[in-house]
């Protein structure tokens, strides 16, 4: 069983439990359920940068990345930075993360906020939207196509983005339907974690024109950033390069800047 089957067979038992909690009808009920909500396609589609800066305070990979900020001043700094849109980790066993986490930088900014998660049921797209998400990231590797068809649509249903996570072309051909706002290529190899931009390189080009192109992950220089935008690329996921300083902001702000 690989890290992904893992997290995925905790998240099956973590979702039961919440569902068995909170129903569905008090989700619906939250104050933010009818907050309009802000694309990050949009937001994406007209950005020189194109930065989308991600809250993380640790991963599977990389163990503690930064534990020792709060989520609101991270969110804050990002959006005077002038970044796109945040990534909020929500998974607690994984990374650290938690809908709090989305719901206290929902109540600082104003931007637009995905909800990274590994979003598995229904549900949690409607626990998105509860906790003030205007995106939600659906990943292929985890899901069958007539599920990210349905998801995708109750998340539109909801005016909620939607970004598809992919990892190499098998993926991209099984997820593209009409539904998806952006495609997300993953530059890390999930079976061992090694990371290549070239994987962005490659899938271009099979990405049709209708979706904003998003990379994620080795996302860590100017150069990179530079490489990936005559491919088509107008998203680039930034997370550990921001949160390994002491003002991840900050250091968003100097990168947006460097960029020119």
């Amino acid at each position: 069983m690989n890290i992904l089957d893992k997290i995925v067979a905790d998240k099956r038992t973590e979702v039961d439990l919440k569902k068995s909690v909170i129903p569905v009808s008090q989700l619906e009920k939250s104050v933010l359920f009818g907050r309009p909500t802000i694309s990050l396609a949009a937001a994406l589609r007209k950005s020189d940068s194109g930065i989308i800066a991600e809250h993380k305070r640790r991963s599977p990979s990389k163990s503690v990345i930064n534990q020792d900020l709060n989520v609101q001043d991270v969110a804050k700094g990002y959006e005077n930075a002038g970044v796109c849109g945040m990534s909020v980790l929500t998974d607690s066993k994984y990374f650290g993360g938690s809908l709090d986490d989305l719901l206290l930088a929902r109540a600082a900014v104003q931007m637009p906020l995905l909800r990274k998660e590994f979003i598995i049921d229904e549900y949690q797209v409607l626990e998105a939207k509860a906790n003030g998400a205007d995106v939600i990231l659906l990943i292929a590797a985890i899901l069958e196509k007539d599920k990210i068809k349905r998801f995708s649509e109750l998340a539109k249903s909801l005016h909620l983005d939607v970004i598809l996570e992919v990892h190499n072309e098998e993926e991209l051909h099984k997820s593209i339907m009409p539904n998806l706002d952006m495609l997300g290529v993953n530059n890390r190899n999930l079976k061992n974690f090694e990371v290549s931009i070239e994987t962005s390189k490659t899938l271009s080009k099979l990405i049709p024109d209708d979706f904003v192109k998003v990379s994620e992950s080795g996302i860590s220089s100017i150069e990179a950033i530079k490489d990936l935008k005559p491919y088509g690329y107008q998203g680039f996921l930034i997370g550990e390069n921001f949160m390994r300083t002491k003002n991840p902001g900050v250091a968003a702000g100097e990168f947006i800047g460097n960029l020119g």
